[in-house]
């Protein structure tokens, strides 16, 4: 391991690194604008020039490998002389209009210059000027401000794979833009507005509307699909004004997708702010006495066979935890989270899990995709497959429908029964999972939605065991859920017999007489109107379309709770702002209604109700800890017939409420579909 001195200092750091993360160890501030820890090495910006003995000019810390016996200085004349330099070149053509400029306050430009400018400027040149960019409805650009460090377009090719953005011209014209001057395709083009160092790349739907001072900020966990990415939500009073990462190496990184950053203006939209009772087949508004007492008088003379529940994707812990104690004391007992209708096995906590964790990605060294997009069912997930394609070597093979994933992948055919081949040692993907050393395997909803689902997964698992998957350190089956809610309501055995089809057409049949939808707007209600129906939700979306009451509640920004994310690990997400009108949290609801149904529920608060919680299942107070699920048997034995597999999602923009509410997701979702891409539904 190399030895340097740095300011007088010495320090040992690990082979390979640079000398500016070895200042940086050493405690020594370094600016940059080119560098950043996860993208490639650029050097173009200068700024990160420090002095080394020996050497006759400084040198770029961010690009020259940290060497044993280097002696660097980070704070003596000559590099305060070239940094200055630096900064007063970039600024020759910065337009400087940081008052009506969105990054002011959040500007690597302003806060290096206050801290290593001259003061002032000896150029009066006109400054050039820069046409704007088209970059679609995210993304505004004013590329006169650029100062062409590079860091979108190394993200663009690197971590979101779409090689979108490049530069023209040289020298003072250089421009950054994008191929023929169209929008942006990348589920994760948003992150370039965090990587810009200046005002070029900015939020197009938060332009304008706030300064970062005025914000209150609240780190919480996103919903919007199974990652769990960390995420911070900044408000200004009972408004969300934009979302942004947070760092977690081990799940997100820093980076989100885009419906994560843009969806937000969804919260605004559509919602339930008050109570609804039907009369005379009309929704019309009531006050919570009425409507709890309109659900006491649907239920009358209904036992618990006769009842049953449903729930949603964005749901927290303790929410579902309070719905499946009122129906159980109600004497429900089918109560059922699968919206998808995968054909998950709760007897065994390993089978709905993804078992190598997000960052066990990067150890794997080949990876069968089965019946999974994951570009739109987990895009950060993806971006740690093209993370691992590029950087380790992984191989990547798919069963199912072929997709432009970003990193090349070896289309093996969409057809399910190829998993029964692989167990019998009759397809090349057989010796593939053999010769590999760390193997992994990721089965989406799409396979498991089929009506031999259940097969399907017993199919995996025996590859999984018969192919070397599983050894002491390492789990290489996963599955791929597509909803923030799934992992938890499985943990809480949320499970019914025959799954929703089968209570859905128990109510067509009359069977099941009333159905309690806790934010279910993913399947086809329909079949619940001759059915007494209890919506549950924010936003008046698809479930509320049959419904006899509905009950507003509060969205995932609105509500602190745990959520737990598709590897098993438990996140907490705290309220950053308050639900709009008479619109409450989830658990409070079913509280109070329990009181009405004469069915009290055993917890006053939020402490008491997490407490409860903690009881039953207390692998919940580990908080933000990759599990290591026992290995079992799970599945059914039987044969897997040939045929396609159908994902689950086909327009990445509009796969719950809050997205469908958005405008921007609106705006998002029409351009795929002028370039001709296929959308529709989720579900």
């Amino acid at each position: 391991m190399p030895k340097l001195t740095i300011d007088g200092k010495e320090i040992e750091v690990a082979p390979g690194s640079t000398v500016l993360q070895a200042c940086e160890e050493a405690g020594a501030e370094i600016p940059r604008f080119c560098y950043h820890e996860r993208l490639s090495i650029a050097g173009n910006c200068r700024m990160c020039l420090v002095e080394m003995e020996r050497s006759p000019k400084p040198i770029a810390s961010c690009a020259m490998p940290a060497g044993d016996g280097m002696v660097i200085h980070t704070n003596t004349p000559q590099v305060k002389k070239a940094r200055e330099g630096v900064l007063e070149f970039l600024l020759i053509n910065h337009p400087l209009d940081c008052p009506i400029c969105d990054q002011g306050g959040e500007c690597d430009l302003q806060d290096e210059t206050m801290a290593y400018g001259r003061g002032k400027n000896r150029f009066d040149e006109n400054k050039r000027a820069v046409t704007e960019k088209n970059m679609g409805p995210l993304v505004k650009t004013i590329m006169t401000r650029c100062i062409h460090c590079t860091r979108c377009i190394r993200f663009s090719e690197e971590v979101a794979g779409t090689t979108e953005l490049g530069a023209i011209y040289r020298g003072e014209n250089m421009q950054i833009t994008t191929f023929l001057e169209q929008a942006m395709e990348s589920e994760l083009q948003g992150n370039v507005i965090d990587l810009c160092p200046v005002g070029a790349l900015t939020s197009k739907p938060y332009a304008f509307n706030a300064r970062p001072w005025e914000l209150a900020k609240t780190e919480s966990i996103d919903v919007m699909d199974a990652v769990g990415s960390n995420i911070r939500i900044d408000t200004r009073g009972r408004q969300v004004m934009r979302i942004l990462p947070r760092n977690h190496d081990d799940v997100n990184e820093e980076w989100i997708s885009d419906k994560t950053r843009f969806a937000y203006d969804g919260l605004l939209k559509s919602r339930l702010d008050r109570p609804y009772v039907k009369k005379d087949g009309t929704l019309v508004e009531a006050s919570w006495v009425e409507a709890f007492a309109a659900i006491n008088t649907g239920l009358a003379g209904l036992d618990g066979t006769q009842i049953a529940g449903l729930v949603g994707d964005l749901n927290e812990l303790e929410g579902m935890y309070a719905f499946r104690e009122l129906l159980k004391g109600l004497g429900a007992t089918r109560i059922e989270a699968r919206q998808s209708g995968a054909a998950y096995d709760v007897s065994n906590r390993a089978s709905y899990l993804f078992n190598s964790g997000i960052a066990g990605i990067e150890e794997a060294d080949f990876c069968l995709l089965v019946g999974t997009n994951p570009r739109h069912e987990a895009t950060i997930v993806n971006a740690r497959i093209l993370k691992s394609t590029r950087h380790r070597g992984l191989k990547v093979s798919n069963i199912g429908p072929a997709h432009d994933l970003t990193y090349p992948v070896e289309q093996a055919g969409d057809d399910a029964a190829i998993l029964a081949d692989i167990l019998a040692g009759k397809h090349s993907l057989a010796d593939r999972l053999q010769a590999a050393k760390r193997p992994m395997i990721i089965v989406g909803e799409g396979a498991l939605a089929r009506q031999d689902g259940a097969h399907i997964l017993k199919a995996v698992h025996d590859i999984a065991e018969t192919f070397g998957l599983i050894t002491e350190d390492w789990n290489g089956f996963n599955v791929l859920p597509t909803a923030a809610s799934r992992v938890g309501a499985l943990d809480l055995g949320l499970v019914a017999p025959g799954g929703v089809r089968g209570i859905l057409d128990d109510a067509k049949a009359g069977t099941v007489k009333a159905a309690f939808l806790l934010g279910v707007d993913e399947i086809d209600s329909s079949a619940l109107q001759d059915c007494f129906t209890v919506y549950i939700g924010s936003h008046g979306d698809h479930g509320v379309r049959h419904a006899d009451v509905v009950l507003p509640a509060a969205a995932y920004t609105e509500k602190s709770g745990l959520y737990i994310n598709m590897e098993g690990r438990v996140q907490m997400g705290e309220r950053a702002n308050f639900p709009p009108g008479d619109a409450r949290e989830d658990w409070t609801i079913f509280r109070a209604l329990s009181d009405v149904l004469g069915k009290t529920l055993p917890f006053d608060s939020f402490d008491a109700l997490r407490a409860a919680l903690y009881k039953e299942l207390p692998h919940l107070m580990d908080i933000d800890s990759l599990p290591k699920a026992a290995w079992g048997d799970f599945g059914e034995p039987g044969d897997i017939a040939r045929g396609p597999i159908a994902l689950p999602i086909h327009d990445f923009y509009q796969t719950n409420p809050i997205a469908r509410a958005s405008d921007t997701m609106a705006e998002c979702s029409a351009l795929k579909r002028s370039k001709g891409e296929a959308t529709g539904t989720h579900g």
